[in-house]
């Protein structure tokens, strides 16, 4: 479907998993990527951010309600065209408080600062599913706007089959907003 400037894609797989994913239309980026799992019951699980800002969740009552701080760090994954991208808000250190390690055999990335404020380990999705090494080389980061931006380059094995995929989505009919199929007897 193409709607406000995005083509929205969602994947069936026979294990019972979705898929859903928004690309930029004028660049192509990938916007949003999320999954549902089924639940063991059968029903349909609660959608997993992958990529992109989670949705808040609706608040109703402002007055009583309890939650989150807003200066907690907010961690996130935003892709670029030939990276990785994981950016964490709310992170007022200096650059030289933050390192970076790839541990391969745990198949992890992990963040620490030296003044013990922030630990974070994740994962990379993307490699896993095409069964391609963690690189010490490939990682990178940078501080700005109390904000720290951690990149991974992008294996060729990855950018070619993105390439593969943009050119299936484009070769594919994409309905308009509120174009749907109603058949009248």
């Amino acid at each position: 479907m193409i709607s406000d400037g995005k083509r929205k894609v969602h994947y069936l797989f026979g294990d019972g998993k979705e898929m859903a994913e928004e690309y930029d239309m004028k660049t192509d980026e990938l916007i949003l990527r999320k999954w549902r799992l089924k639940t063991t019951l059968g029903g349909h699980g609660a959608w997993q951010v992958e990529v992109g800002d989670p949705q808040p969740s609706p608040v109703q009552g402002e007055q009583d309600t309890i939650r989150e701080s807003s200066s907690n760090p907010v961690f996130l994954r935003k892709d670029t065209k030939s990276s990785f991208q994981w950016r964490v808000r709310n992170l007022p250190y200096p650059k030289e408080v933050y390192s970076l390690t790839v541990e391969s055999v745990e198949r992890v990335c992990t963040i620490r600062t030296s003044n013990k404020k922030y630990y974070k380990k994740f994962t990379i999705p993307d490699l896993d599913r095409c069964q391609l090494p963690l690189e010490d080389s490939a990682i990178s980061y940078t501080h700005a706007n109390n904000t720290l931006i951690v990149s991974y380059k992008k294996p060729k094995e990855i950018l070619s089959l993105e390439q593969e995929l943009m050119k299936e989505l484009k070769k594919l009919k994409g309905s308009n907003e509120g174009d749907i199929d109603c058949k009248t007897q």
